[in-house]
C-alpha cells in the first residue's frame, strides 16, 4: 500500500510528474496491502502453466503433421489423455506446493527488500535485474539438477520429471514436490541479491517459467547424428 492518499502527493514527494506507467501503477496499488500485491504471483504462475503450453499442444493434438518436422522427437505423439493427465499432476504440485510456497514467503520477499513503491524502476535498471536474475538462477540450477541426477537423486526424487521422455510444454514444472522446491530456491535468489520492485519480479517470475515451457516444449533443431 503506497503512502499517499493523490496522485498531486506523490509527485509532490517525487519532484516530477508521474509517468503513464506509474499512474496507473498507483491508481492499482494504492490502496491495496503489499501481501494482496505479492499474491499476484500465484495468478500469473497458473495462467502460465494453463495458457502457455496450450497453443503448442492444441496444435499438436488437432495438426500432428504440421509440426512434426519441428518436433525433436516427430514419431513421438502423445495422446490427450498424457496432456491431461500431465496437467493434472501439474496443478495438483502447484495447489499443493507451489501456491502455499508462494503464500509463505511474503515475509523473505519483504525482508529481502522487494517494494511496490514509487518511483517505477527504468527500462535499463529492470534489464540488469533480469540478467542478474537469470545468470544466478542457471547457476545454481545447472548444479541443483546434476545432484538430481545422481543415482539417488534421480531414483528418489527426478526421475518423476523425466517419465514424459518426448516432453512437452506442461511437463515443464511435472515433477516431485521435493524438486519443485529445490529448484524453487534459484529463483529467489537473484530477487534476495539484488533486490527490485514488485513488478520487476512479477515479470521475472512469468519470464523463468516461459522459459522453462520453451524448454520443455519438444520443439527446437533436432540432433544430428
Amino acid at each position: 500500500m503506497l503512502p499517499y492518499a493523490t496522485l498531486v502527493e506523490v509527485e509532490a514527494a517525487l519532484g516530477r510528474s508521474l509517468s503513464f506507467s506509474e499512474a496507473v501503477w498507483f491508481r492499482y496499488s494504492a490502496r491495496m496491502p503489499d501481501y494482496l500485491l505479492y499474491c499476484h504471483n500465484i495468478i500469473f504462475l497458473f495462467a502460465i502453466f494453463t495458457l502457455a503450453p496450450l497453443p503448442l499442444a492444441l496444435i499438436e493434438l488437432g495438426l500432428p503433421a504440421s509440426v512434426s518436422p519441428f518436433k525433436i522427437q516427430p514419431k513421438v505423439r502423445h495422446p490427450p489423455t498424457s496432456f491431461f493427465q500431465c496437467y493434472k499432476g501439474v496443478m495438483r504440485v502447484f495447489t499443493l506446493v507451489i501456491g502455499p510456497l508462494q503464500l509463505a514467503s511474503y515475509p523473505i520477499i519483504k525482508f529481502v527488500g522487494i517494494g511496490t513503491g514509487l518511483p517505477l524502476p527504468s527500462f535499463w535498471e529492470a534489464a540488469l535485474q533480469l540478467l542478474v536474475y537469470f545468470l544466478v538462477e542457471d547457476y545454481f540450477n545447472y548444479w541443483i539438477h546434476r545432484l538430481l541426477h545422481t543415482e539417488w537423486g534421480y531414483e528418489k526424487i527426478h526421475c518423476i520429471h523425466h517419465e514424459f521422455t518426448a516432453p512437452i510444454g506442461f511437463a515443464a514444472p511435472y515433477a516431485h514436490w521435493a524438486e519443485v522446491l529445490l529448484l524453487g530456491v534459484p529463483s529467489f535468489v537473484g530477487p534476495a541479491l539484488v533486490p527490485c520492485h514488485t513488478i520487476i519480479f512479477w515479470l521475472w517470475m512469468v519470464l523463468r517459467q516461459l522459459e522453462a515451457i520453451e524448454t520443455h516444449s519438444g520443439y527446437g533443431p533436432r540432433p544430428t547424428s
